[in-house]
């Protein structure tokens, strides 16, 4: 068996994901918790990680790379941010230690756009990028991470020019859970309706000043004409997906065309959406992308 070299941590709000690494980039061991930076917090990061490091049986001294909010102002050391225009490369140069450690861990930055018209920040995000592009990527590129706060980047020459946030995920999940369409959706099956995924995608993409009264209509048509819970919620998700393309396709596409970044159900929905009103893009899978970024940032720091 390999020598693992390093250990690679995405840590999101309410995820944990962890890798343990050799030199060639093959992964010896994985663990995945909900233990997110919200459980971590109450429970001790440090703690947190080092239960994990132990069930994969990571060395003592086995230096650790992280990405994602751990990094946060209210995460386990705040890492703070790149300022767009953001050479990507600047993020691994950029990279915090966390002090009192008996190992070497280090926690990536994140990217801030002050902007006072469009402010943004990413933090995870950027190292998708990252291992998505690398640090020297010459052509123009759009890019779209979709997720709970979708992430779209404009990007040139290894450098993030802009970027805006979408919040698509979790305005479905409150939509559907806290409002009236909650009854629409009450009680849906794993069905999926395509049809009327499409026709909101659509209807969202080509009048965005109109999603408010499509949401509504998911409810109001249901009550006259009758329809299934899961093709309501194939309506609501069509609709704040087609509002999210209308503004991020805004303006010149760029040469090297659009990518996106997503795994699962959201690359599934999101590749869908794309093809509906005619747009290219190429996909790569979230993970593979997150888990390059890391290591390209554990080959800058320790040279593994």
């Amino acid at each position: 068996m390999s020598e693992a070299a390093y250990v690679a941590v995405d840590w999101g709000t309410s995820s944990f994901r962890l890798w343990l690494v050799d030199r060639t980039g093959s992964v010896l061991g994985e663990r995945r918790s909900h233990e997110g930076m919200m459980v971590a917090g109450k429970h001790g990061f440090a703690a947190v990680l080092q239960s994990h490091l132990e069930a994969v049986g990571a060395a003592d001294g086995l230096p650790v790379v992280v990405c994602g909010m751990a990094g946060a102002r209210q995460g386990w050391v705040e890492a703070g941010y790149v300022d767009t225009p953001a050479q990507l490369s600047s993020i691994l140069k950029q990279a915090v230690a966390v002090p009192g450690q008996d190992r070497d861990i280090r926690i990536l930055p994140g990217i801030a756009q002050r902007d006072p018209k469009a402010p943004d920040v990413m933090r995870g995000e950027e190292t998708q990028l990252l291992g998505t592009l690398g640090m020297d990527a010459a052509d123009d590129v759009l890019v779209c991470m979709p997720g709970t706060h979708s992430k779209w980047v404009r990007a040139s020459g290894g450098t993030v020019e802009r970027f805006a946030t979408f919040m698509t995920g979790e305005l479905f999940d409150v939509v559907s859970r806290e409002t009236i369409l909650s009854h629409a959706v009450a009680g849906a099956d794993a069905a999926e309706d395509v049809d009327a995924f499409k026709s909101a995608v659509v209807a969202a993409f080509e009048a965005p000043a109109f999603a408010a009264n499509r949401l509504f209509q998911v409810r109001s048509g249901q009550l006259l004409y009758g329809g299934k819970p899961s093709s309501a919620r194939e309506r609501i998700s069509g609709t704040l997906i087609g509002l999210e393309l209308a503004a991020g396709l805004t303006g010149e596409a760029p040469k090297a065309g659009i990518t996106l970044v997503a795994s699962g159900r959201l690359q599934m929905l999101y590749q869908l959406a794309f093809d509906t009103v005619s747009v290219p893009v190429r996909s790569i899978g979230a993970e593979d992308a997150v888990r390059r970024g890391l290591a390209m940032a554990a080959r800058s720091i320790w040279n593994v």
